[in-house]
């Protein structure tokens, strides 16, 4: 079984996008909102990069937070 690269899964880089766009729409910095979420201060710009993987509880914090409903992570990006 191989493991797939980061930059070359497209899953996290669709949370990666949609988490920035959500947090910019919210009117968070990526500090504020890692601590709003109790997250370490860089961790939202790891997630925003696409260099790390976030749990499933992580992005149900951040969607609270956000105001957002979870799928909102997944949905595909608009042009």
């Amino acid at each position: 079984m191989s493991k797939t690269a980061p930059e070359q899964n497209p899953i996290r880089g669709l949370v990666a996008a949609n988490l920035k766009r959500l947090r910019r729409a919210a009117g968070y910095s990526q500090e504020g909102l890692a601590v709003a979420a109790g997250f370490h201060r860089t961790y939202v710009s790891q997630i925003e990069r696409g260099r790390i993987n976030v749990t499933v509880d992580g992005i149900w914090r951040l969607a609270v937070l956000l105001r957002v409903d979870v799928m909102e992570f997944f949905s595909p990006l608009e042009d």
